[in-house]
């Protein structure tokens, strides 16, 4: 584990606090030409290969909705021979103090953490710290709210990623609960801000007291990604229309404000809403 110095004043700069705030600013990867340029899917732990043009209809139709919600939108080219480069959210975590570098968990996406770094490098944002080898995490094991920080040790975030991750956070001031993530690639499957202390929950069995103090939302599991949304401002989420009714039926009926949109193409790259963004900013 790697920490580096960050001033005060940046601290102030990043707001990214807590996941279920208005989201201001975010990093994509619009797909071109890596994503549907797959030779071996068990490689890259994909599906199957998207269809190109419903591919990117659905993405411009994400972009559009989340610069519609007031969020800029950072398009960041495709790393070559990284299909996965499209899921952003996995390769690194804003804080206060800066991003933190992650390590992806397959070997197959190693490389994309130095090319988002150098990304946000360039839109004014600094590294925090960086998760080290053996240690992986993926961004979608860790999510932070508040003063809470829920960390999944999953089959991409191992046990060093855990420990790593949750010592860089704690020294952020963050109360790290962790849960071990069984039947989904990430915590993130199972668990979604919905506003600053309300979380979409799909039922399990989760640590004692791993929610206490956050206002739940629970849902049935229907498929691999039923807790998974994008928190674009209190209360008002961003869910996929093609696979999670169900859970966008009961957020209406809880008073939150649910704009659907179709990315199916992206459920056969493993990935859910949240995995094809990576929060920069969010207003507090």
């Amino acid at each position: 584990m790697a920490t580096r110095p960050v001033s005060e004043s940046c601290w102030r700069k990043k707001m990214l606090r807590n996941e279920g705030e208005r989201l201001t600013r975010v990093v994509v990867s619009t797909p071109s030409n890596e994503y549907f340029d797959v030779s071996d899917t068990d490689a890259h732990k994909m599906n199957e290969v998207a269809d190109r043009a419903r591919t990117n209809v659905q993405h411009k139709a994400l972009q559009e909705t989340l610069a519609s919600r007031g969020a800029e939108v950072i398009d960041a080219p495709e790393l070559e021979g990284h299909p996965n480069s499209v899921f952003t959210r996995d390769v690194s975590l804003m804080t206060p103090q800066g991003y933190i570098k992650l390590r992806m968990g397959i070997d197959t996406r190693r490389g994309v953490e130095a090319w988002l770094g150098a990304v946000l490098e360039e839109h004014g944002e600094v590294c925090a710290g960086e998760i080290e080898a053996p240690g992986t995490v993926e961004g979608g094991d860790v999510t932070i709210h508040g003063d809470v920080a829920f960390v999944g040790h999953s089959a991409r975030t191992n046990e060093s990623g855990v420990q790593q991750i949750s010592e860089l956070l704690q020294k952020m001031g963050y109360e790290v609960r962790v849960a071990d993530v069984v039947g989904y690639l990430h915590l993130g499957g199972a668990v979604s801000a919905v506003a600053p202390d309300r979380l979409l929950v799909v039922r399990d069995d989760y640590p004692d007291g791993f929610f206490k103090g956050f206002d739940v939302i629970e849902v049935d599991k229907k498929g691999p990604s039923t807790g998974n949304v994008i928190c674009v401002a209190p209360n008002e989420v961003v869910a996929n229309e093609a696979e999670n009714q169900d859970a966008m039926d009961v957020l209406d009926s809880r008073g939150v404000r649910v704009h659907g949109v179709d990315l199916s193409e992206f459920r056969k790259g493993a990935g859910g809403p949240t995995c094809l963004i990576m929060p920069v900013e969010r207003e507090t």
